[in-house]
C-alpha cells in the first residue's frame, strides 16, 4: 500500500553501524542463517517501498576497502587507505526514509535491529537514526 506525501514528511538517515568484532562474527553465520538475515533485510526493504517511505538503502564494504580522498593547498589531490578515525565501530549500510515523524523512523529501526543473526536470534545491531536536513525555504 502507498500513501501520499504529506507536507509533515521528514527524512530520516537510519546508519547501521557495529563493533568490528560483531562483524566479523556475522561473517561467521551458516549460509542458511545469512540467507534468513538477507530475507529479512529484503522484506524490509519491500515494506519500506511499497508504504511510499524508503528513499535509499545500501549496505557498505568494509572499511579496509575505502579510501580517503584530500584536496591540498595548490590542488593537488592526494588518496589514501586512510588514516581513519581512531574506531572500534564502523558503518555497515544505511537507509533513508521519508517517514510522517520520528516515531515512525524509530519503528523502523527498532524493525531493522531485529534482523535474525546466529541460530535466528535477533542480531540486535544498533541503528543510529538521524534526521536530514533540508534547506529553508527562500522566498524569490
Amino acid at each position: 500500500m502507498s500513501r501520499s506525501r504529506r507536507e509533515s514528511d521528514v527524512k530520516y538517515m537510519l546508519l547501521m553501524m557495529g563493533p568490528a568484532a560483531k562483524w566479523q562474527e556475522f561473517l561467521q553465520l551458516r549460509p542458511e542463517e545469512l540467507r534468513a538475515h538477507h530475507e529479512f533485510m529484503n522484506r524490509l526493504n519491500d515494506e519500506l517501498s511499497a508504504a511510499g517511505e524508503l528513499v535509499e538503502a545500501q549496505g557498505l564494504a568494509f572499511p579496509d576497502q575505502a579510501k580517503v580522498v584530500r584536496t591540498q593547498p595548490g590542488g593537488e589531490v592526494v588518496v589514501t587507505d586512510g588514516p581513519f578515525p581512531e574506531t572500534k565501530e564502523f558503518l555497515a549500510g544505511y537507509w533513508i526514509v521519508d517517514v510522517a515523524d520520528e516515531a515512525r523512523a524509530l519503528a523502523v529501526a527498532r524493525a531493522a535491529s531485529a534482523a535474525p543473526g546466529a541460530g535466528g536470534a535477533p542480531v540486535g545491531q544498533p541503528i543510529e537514526v538521524r534526521q536530514v536536513m533540508s534547506e529553508p525555504e527562500v522566498e524569490m
